[in-house]
Order: structure tokens, then C-alpha cells, then sequence
């Protein structure tokens, strides 16, 4: 089976591309208009046609996927996307009757590839790429090879942006075709993350949706669909983003992260990897293996909030995560995060130690968050004030409470 994600052209290495199908809107042109392009026309969703190719592959890429077809999941598709002349509805239209049209000429088919040729979205070749990849051999990337790389690469949607001159003159090593290192998985109560599981990986887990129902709708705040098929949980710790989504979750839930190098391996709890801004406690020679954590016991809660000047595809000015563990209204384990108001991504120690033992009231939460504001250390930046920052975690941290205890802590109270 040949699995299709979409992915963005301009950070995805020509060294990646062996071994696997690359589709362009090349690639999807039959001897007729496919199901895509004929709602596109009928709606009216084609302006200046600058747009149109990438809203086509990504649509496309959407059906590739999935077995299944929501109409919002198929609209969300298309978030990497942007149409400046501001066709935006009749974009929405034409995934919406193309979404519509497939659902029904797919319901009853087990061969996905073959149902979406027949319903007229795939030209014919498609049928025969699994074979045509079969009879390539499994031929590992060159970079494999290479035994002292400068960089590591799993994702590269920082990295390819920040340092992609100096990366032409280096010797590079891609790591996301080690499937050993994708892994998420349960072992002795523990979860086990991969260093380049992507986000996609975490939404699809079924591990992670048992014990987290709303991790799906909180990572859907990380960046667009493109992104998340290829940004790694390792690259998002090591990039070190005081401002990381997957390491500000990551943080509240007591991860630990396991390296491996030349000496061997060795661990340290997440909150004491980072020790200075873009600095971390890691060697030349180690790389992140994967990061675990406790499974949530019955009687725990979970919450992500972030503020940004957008709600979707932007960096947040602050986010915060909480993880506390509840017995008869009494907190018994917290461990909360926060991120923008620092140099690191933070574990605020003070406020989640003075937690502990306490019952939840809004008096106690007003507290809390009084104590979060004597450990953080926000700048003024692009994304807000100093003091805007330090307001914005306070909110969050209500946030979590008011989310989570509805009925113990309302905003009235301790607004």
C-alpha cells in the first residue's frame, strides 16, 4: 500500500524523494478534468488561476489519504493554501460538491486507489505505482551513509527556513525514513513517542485520542496540514522554541526524553533539557531516540491553551499546558507549563508545587496565578509586550481551571 500526504514543495529535499511517488498537478492531469478541477470550474472557485494548482493537490492529496471524507476535514485540507483574490467561499463550495460527489461513488469500494480513479479523480496510472515503487528495490537515501553529518534532519520546516544556506555546504543526514523512530506505543504504562512521529502522527494516534479526546483539536492549532505531515515532535524539542506547542504539551505531562550518542544513552526529565535560550543539554554526537511519559491515570485532567494573533497557522505569543490529578476536589499532581514568557519553555515549578494539597476553588486559582507571575521573564517582541505577555498567561491559566472545573471556578469569580 502506498500511504499520500501533502507536503510542501519548497521544504521537502530532492534526497527525500527516493523510493517514493511525488504528485504535482502534473501529475493529476487525465484526458479530462478530474473531480476536483470540475467543481472548481462549476463553483466558480478558479479566479486568476495563481492559486488554483495547490488547492487542487491539496484537495486531491485529501482524498489520497483518507477512506473516509468529511466535509470540514476536506475544507481544513486545504489550510497550507491562501487565495488573494479572496475566493474563499467558492473554494469552500467546490470541496464541499467534490467531497459530496466522491463519498457516494466510493461508499461500497475496497480499493481506495481504484475507487478514486473510477469516480474520475485519479488519472489511470495510478494503479500501477505500487509495483512500479515494488520494483525499484527499498534503496535507502545516500545521506545514510554519510557517518559524520553536520546536520540531522527529520522534518526540516524550521530548519530548511532558518539555516537552509548553510546547509548546501554541510554534509546532512535525513532521519524520517526510520520507521523504528516514528513509533507510538504503550509499554509498561508508559506512552512511547518516536523522535520523528510528525504532528499528523500524534492527531492519528489511537493511543494518545484514548487518553487525550481533545489532543486532535488542540494540535490543530500547529500550523497548516502540510506542516504537520512533516514536523517531528524531536525537531520540535531540539529546535527549542520557547514558544513550542508539542514541547509545551510535552512539559506539562512530566516527559522525559531518552538520547542516544557515542557513549550511550541517558535520560533527563524534559522541563531540565533546555538551559538557556536555544540551548540545550545535549552533545555533539546525541540525538533525541523518543520521549515518554506516564499514562494519565483515571482521575487526571488535561488542557492546552494558546494565544496567538491568529487562531490557526501562526506561532502563539503565549501557550500553556496543565496536567493535574484529582481526588475528592483536592489536587493531588500538577505540572504546568508555559511558553513566550521566558528564554525556554518553561515549567513553572512554583505555581504547580503550590497546587498540590489544594482544593480547587477560584481563590486558590487566583493564587496560582499571582505565584506564575514571579517565575517568568517576558521581553517585548513582535508578538506583544512584556506585559501583555504576563496578562496572557494569567488568562490561561484561569483558562485551564474554568475549562476543566465549570462548575468550582467561574470567570466572575475571579476575573
Amino acid at each position: 500500500k502506498v500511504n499520500y500526504h501533502s507536503v510542501n514543495s519548497c521544504l521537502f529535499p530532492v534526497g527525500e524523494a527516493n523510493g517514493k511517488h511525488i504528485v504535482t498537478i502534473e501529475g493529476l492531469n487525465g484526458t479530462d478534468f478530474s473531480v476536483v478541477q470540475k467543481s472548481f470550474i462549476h463553483e466558480g472557485a478558479s479566479q486568476c488561476g495563481f492559486c488554483t494548482p495547490g488547492f487542487v493537490v491539496s484537495l486531491t492529496g485529501y482524498y489520497l489519504s483518507n477512506e473516509r471524507f468529511e466535509i470540514n476535514d476536506a475544507i481544513e485540507s486545504m489550510d497550507g493554501n491562501v487565495c488573494r483574490c479572496t475566493g474563499h467561499q467558492s473554494i469552500i463550495d467546490a470541496a464541499k460538491k467534490s467531497t459530496q460527489l466522491l463519498s457516494t461513488n466510493i461508499s461500497n469500494h475496497t480499493d481506495h486507489i481504484n475507487a478514486l480513479i473510477k469516480s474520475g479523480l485519479l488519472p489511470e496510472y495510478f494503479s500501477g505505482i505500487p509495483g512500479r515503487l515494488k520494483s525499484l528495490g527499498r534503496k535507502f537515501p545516500a545521506s545514510e551513509k554519510i557517518l559524520s553529518p553536520q546536520y540531522y534532519i527529520a522534518g526540516g520546516t524550521d530548519l530548511y527556513v532558518q539555516k537552509w544556506e548553510d546547509m548546501l555546504k554541510h554534509n546532512v543526514k535525513f532521519l524520517s525514513s526510520n520507521v523504528i523512530l516514528k513509533t507510538i506505543k504503550e509499554e509498561n504504562g508508559n506512552c512511547i513517542i518516536g523522535a520523528t512521529a510528525t504532528v499528523t502522527d500524534l492527531i492519528e494516534s489511537k493511543i494518545l485520542s484514548k487518553y487525550f479526546p481533545k489532543l486532535k483539536e488542540h494540535l490543530k492549532l500547529f500550523g497548516s496540514l502540510p506542516i504537520r505531515n512533516r514536523a517531528t515532535v524531536g525537531g520540535n524539542i531540539v529546535n527549542a522554541s520557547p514558544i513550542a506547542d508539542i514541547t509545551n504539551i510535552l512539559i506539562a505531562l512530566n516527559a522525559t526524553v531518552h538520547l542516544t550518542g557515542s557513549s550511550g544513552k541517558r535520560k533527563l526529565l524534559l522541563k531540565d533539557f533546555f538551559k538557556g535560550y536555544k540551548t540545550l543539554d545535549l552533545n555533539k554526537d546525541e540525538l533525541v531516540d523518543y520521549v515518554s511519559f506516564k499514562l494519565p491515570a483515571k482521575n487526571s485532567y488535561f488542557n492546552f491553551e494558546k494565544v496567538s494573533q491568529r487562531t490557526y497557522l501562526d506561532i502563539a505569543s503565549v501557550n500553556s499546558s496543565i496536567y493535574l490529578e484529582v481526588t475528592d476536589d483536592k489536587i493531588i499532581t500538577t505540572h504546568i507549563s508555559a511558553g513566550g514568557v521566558a528564554p525556554i519553555p518553561l515549567y513553572l515549578n512554583k505555581t504547580s508545587e503550590f497546587l498540590k494539597g489544594k482544593t480547587i476553588n477560584a481563590e486558590i486559582v487566583k493564587e496560582a496565578a499571582e505565584i506564575s507571575q514571579t517565575e517568568i521573564s517576558p521581553i517585548t517582541d513582535a508578538r506583544g509586550s512584556k506585559e501583555y505577555k504576563s496578562l496572557l498567561l494569567r488568562q490561561l491559566i484561569f483558562a485551564h481551571f474554568i475549562t476543566l472545573f465549570p462548575g468550582k471556578v467561574k470567570m466572575k469569580e475571579i476575573a
